[in-house]
């Protein structure tokens, strides 16, 4: 029997245009729709595996404001048992740091956990570097940005992809995972499961609650801020080339001055 806790982040929709917010620079949750970060959908597909094939059970754990319940909830109804929602005006703005501090603390609020699996990076951010540093709070073992992963009694085994190639690893239970788009095809919530998520147990806490002050979090006490954006600039007309018969020749003459060829 295996419990996981898979840690989920609401992102704005990855074919939205995205922005941040004048002053702070934090992100503008209101410019694009919210929907479940699509690598927590395959992180929770692979704790629902999990459960499958070793029983236990699968709790959410998110950091957020309150819109974040509807990603909660997405995940409840692909299969989890129930989340945990922390959810504090405090923590606006915090960094990767303080964000690991947070659902460590988070955490431990949480009985039995043997297994903390996440996404290997958000769509939002993209640091990538939470579940590393949660693994050092809590001084656990990390295997990350696995494309498989097996349980098999106390013990955890994967495939590591990286640009120096495909790494097996191993560690023994509890221990933190990161996984990446590799690592399955996520199930769609059937309209059951729909339905049933909406009972499920969701418990939505502060950061007094879980033992962190506000000091020790959030945009004014962060150890990295953004101190200026440059919007991307608009995309530019393209060259059109008139065939009169040398078009080739033209559009060779265009990506040589280019220097694409």
């Amino acid at each position: 029997m295996t419990n996981v806790v898979v840690l989920i982040k609401q992102v704005p929709d990855t074919y939205s245009e995205r922005k941040l917010t004048d002053g702070d620079y934090t992100l503008d949750r209101e410019s694009a729709d919210a929907v479940l970060d699509e690598i927590n959908e395959r992180a929770v597909e692979q704790a629902l595996q999990i459960k499958e094939a070793n029983g236990g059970e699968v709790t959410v754990l998110s950091l957020g404001p309150a819109s974040a319940t509807d990603a909660i909830r997405k995940a409840l109804s692909m299969g989890a048992d129930k989340a945990v929602h922390v959810q504090d005006d405090a923590a606006h703005g915090s960094d990767a740091i303080q964000t690991a501090w947070i659902l460590a603390r988070a955490l431990g609020t949480i009985e039995g956990v043997e297994l903390v699996i996440a996404g290997n990076e958000a769509t939002d951010g993209r640091v990538g570097a939470v579940p590393a540093i949660l693994a050092e709070y809590l001084g656990l073992p990390q295997l990350t940005h696995l494309r498989s992963l097996t349980v098999e009694g106390e013990s955890l085994k994967g495939e590591r992809e990286t640009d120096e190639g495909v790494f097996e690893v191993e560690a023994s239970l509890p221990a933190i995972v990161s996984v990446n788009e590799k690592i399955n095809e996520p199930r769609f919530p059937s309209f059951k499961g729909i339905m049933a998520a909406k009972k499920k147990e969701v418990n939505v806490l502060s950061l007094a609650e879980i033992g962190v002050e506000n000091d020790e979090v959030g945009g004014a006490n962060a150890g990295s801020q953004v101190s200026g954006v440059t919007p991307k600039p608009p995309k530019a007309a393209g060259e059109k080339v008139t065939d009169e018969g040398d078009g080739g020749t033209k559009v060779a003459q265009f990506l040589i001055g280019q220097k694409i060829v």
